[in-house]
C-alpha cells in the first residue's frame, strides 16, 4: 500500500492516470479519460463565472444608476396608474431591466456576487420609488404586503437572471 500524496495518513492503491502520483478517493477527480489528481485535472471556473474586482465595480455603478432610473419610473408609473395589482408587474420589470443592464455591463458574466449586486439594485429601486415626493405612500397592511411581494418578485427575477 502506498500513501496518498495529498493526504499522507491515507493508504491507497489509486494512482493518477496522467502523472502516476498516488491519490486517495478524497482527492480523486473523475474525468472522461479516467481518474486524475487535482493538478492534472486542472479544475478551473468557467470564464463566464470568473469575475474580477473591476467587473464588480462596473456592475455596482451600473446597478446604482439603473436602480435610480427604474425607481423613478416605478414611482411615476405607480402613481399615474394606481391599480392595486399593477405593482406586481412593476417589480419584476425593474428586476429584469436592472439585471439585464448589469449583465451587459460585465460582458454577460454571471455568478452569485453579480446576482447579489442586482438584487441590491432592485431593493434600492424600490426604496427610490417609495421615497419620491409623488411616490405611493403605504395605505394599509394590504398595500404593504403587495409592495413587499412586488419587491420579492423583482429580486427573484434579478437573481435568477445572473446566477
Amino acid at each position: 500500500m502506498v500513501k496518498c500524496a495529498t493526504h499522507p495518513q491515507v493508504e491507497t492503491n489509486l494512482r493518477c492516470g496522467k502523472c502516476g502520483k498516488p491519490i486517495c478517493p478524497k482527492c480523486l477527480v473523475q474525468t472522461l479519460v479516467g481518474a486524475k489528481c487535482p493538478e492534472c485535472a486542472r479544475l478551473y471556473k468557467l470564464p463566464t463565472y470568473r469575475v474580477s474586482t473591476t467587473y464588480y465595480l462596473r456592475a455596482a455603478t451600473t446597478a446604482l444608476g439603473m436602480a435610480i432610473a427604474c425607481g423613478i419610473a416605478w414611482g411615476v408609473v405607480g402613481s399615474l396608474l394606481p391599480f392595486v395589482f399593477f405593482n406586481l408587474l412593476l417589480g419584476p420589470a425593474a428586476g429584469y431591466a436592472i439585471s439585464e443592464v448589469v449583465s451587459l455591463s460585465v460582458n454577460r458574466k454571471r455568478g452569485k456576487g453579480l446576482a447579489t449586486v442586482a438584487a441590491s439594485g432592485v431593493a434600492t429601486s424600490f426604496l427610490v420609488s417609495i421615497f419620491l415626493p409623488w411616490g405611493h405612500p403605504f395605505f394599509g397592511l394590504f398595500n404593504i404586503v403587495l409592495d413587499l411581494a412586488a419587491l420579492a418578485l423583482g429580486i427573484f427575477v434579478a437573481v435568477t437572471r445572473l446566477r
